[in-house]
């Protein structure tokens, strides 16, 4: 049995580190949300590995391809090394079950509420889940949180409708990612 000792903080990547203008995929489009950096470098200082898991329907639907995601991931690591963070791994899932091009068009066990993207980070960085957070703006995100036994949920308003009932799939909710360092003070 392996000890797992990491704990990560888990951040969906459009509406979490980034406004959601909707199927970003050039740096021009991509809008950093104000304090994801000095949050997730605290988090960071605290011992934190940084993982984003992403759903990313728009390389299934043709919108762009897995290229310009990964390109555009490069940019966005860089940008968080300008603030001495590192990010230990981006997890993305290209599929979608019914709007998608024949070799994405499946269920799979990536694209959340499904825990597959948050599985393989903890797999793959020896991540304790009960000692880790999960930051998401969608019912999605807390679903595959907890499908993926994740000790803290939490669910930030990115100004997205949600469903009545998302909240309560959550441990916290906040207004912006800035209140999300009052975690570390627990």
């Amino acid at each position: 049995m392996s000890l797992q000792q990491n704990k990560a903080l888990f951040l969906d990547r459009d509406g979490v580190v980034n406004i959601d203008h909707g199927y970003v995929y050039k740096s021009e489009d991509f809008e950093f949300i104000d304090g994801v950096f000095s949050t997730c470098k605290a988090f960071y200082d605290a011992g934190y590995k940084i993982i984003i898991v992403t759903n990313q329907s728009g390389i299934g639907r043709g919108y762009y391809t897995q290229h310009d995601f990964l390109m555009l991931t490069g940019w966005m690591k860089n940008q968080f090394s300008a603030h001495d963070i590192e990010v230990a791994d981006v997890y993305f899932c290209p599929h979608h079950p019914k709007k998608a091009l024949p070799e994405y068009l499946k269920q799979c066990n990536c694209r959340k509420p499904a825990p597959g993207m948050l599985l393989e980070g903890i797999d793959t960085h020896s991540i304790d889940p009960e000692k880790s957070i999960m930051v998401g703006d969608k019912l999605s995100d807390m679903q595959a949180a907890s499908n993926a036994c994740i000790g803290v949920k939490v669910l930030v308003r990115s100004g997205k409708d949600l469903p009545s009932d998302a909240p309560q799939h959550a441990d916290l909710v906040i207004d912006s990612i800035n209140e999300l360092t009052a975690l570390l003070s627990r």
